[in-house]
């Protein structure tokens, strides 16, 4: 048995959940995955998998398992990156979790990078929140904010710009919020990012003013805050990425652009490895170059002094 090769199946049907779909993923037969995994059950005399007709699921040795397969699999591979000679190509799938208005930044320019790097795959999961790296073999997220746990490796690479904003309909019959504090008077459209989502922070010259509101609506996804913006639901706050097209073309109005959201980290994690493979480097380093290309995301953060 080759057990670096069974190890990559198992990684792959606990992260699919699934036989079957493990097996497309691979390029292999459902019978030929069942049986990789049932040899490397047999060779480590434990079980991995509980089966039944409907559900497959993972035992507690197969949990146990799964961090030291990553590790396995990740040694292979420097291994094999330390051994071939310059210019290997990188190769296979890398997954990455990160917020919607950013992963609609980089489906623009995915097509591209991919085009140069054939030996390629990205599986993209749009996620407001943090995951369980780990657990959902995930390579990359992209976290917006500071990030608290201190057993991931952090690389901050921007940071975010976001405005107020409402449709022409929302203010034709409400009217504008002059200060701050007059927001609290208006239907508010309220991203949920883990929790959040009561209140918004706005920059009041060098201070942060932090500004209570009631939502009317609230959405744990931006993409669903914009389109509610647009429909006329309420004072928003939203990435320049989502809104920037909508305010030139009349379709959305900024709110008092002299006091901008306040500005967050766009920060990559990802767990804590030695070497993180040659196919994760190389998007790790897309990431990087395309928030660097956007010349709001790409600036820096002014310090208050």
């Amino acid at each position: 048995m080759d057990v670096v090769s069974a190890l990559r199946t198992f990684l792959r049907v606990a992260e699919t959940g699934s036989f079957s779909a493990a097996a497309v993923d691979l390029g292999l037969t459902q019978p030929a995955v069942s049986r990789q995994v049932s040899c490397l059950e047999e060779h480590y005399s434990t079980r991995l998998f509980h089966r039944s007709t409907n559900a497959l699921s993972l035992t507690v040795e197969g949990e146990q398992m799964i961090p030291m397969a990553q590790r396995v699999i990740e040694a292979v591979e420097s291994l094999g990156e330390t051994a071939s000679p310059e210019g290997v190509m990188a190769a296979g799938k890398v997954r990455i979790s990160l917020p919607a208005a950013l992963g609609l930044y980089l489906s623009d320019r995915l097509p591209a990078f991919l085009t140069d790097h054939a030996g390629l795959s990205v599986d993209i999961v749009f996620r407001e929140q943090p995951s369980d790296l780990v657990g959902e073999g995930i390579d990359l997220e992209v976290r917006l904010g500071e990030v608290t746990d201190s057993s991931l490796i952090c690389r901050r690479i921007g940071w975010t710009t976001a405005c107020l904003v409402a449709a022409p309909t929302y203010i034709n019959n409400r009217g504008l919020p002059n200060l701050l504090h007059d927001i609290t008077d208006h239907d508010c459209i309220c991203y949920n990012r883990g929790g959040e989502g009561r209140s918004w922070n706005f920059l009041n010259g060098a201070d942060i003013e932090k500004v209570k509101v009631a939502p009317r609506m609230i959405f744990n996804n931006a993409v669903a805050v914009h389109r509610a913006a647009l429909a006329g639901g309420g004072l928003a706050v939203l990435s320049h990425i989502l809104a920037a097209d909508d305010i030139a073309a009349g379709r959305l109005v900024e709110v008092m652009p002299a006091f901008p959201p306040a500005r967050l980290p766009i920060t990559v994690v990802y767990a804590s490895r030695r070497n993180l493979p040659l196919r994760v480097r190389t998007v790790f380093d897309f990431l990087v170059n395309a928030v660097a290309q956007d010349v709001m995301m790409g600036t820096p953060q002014v310090s208050a002094a």
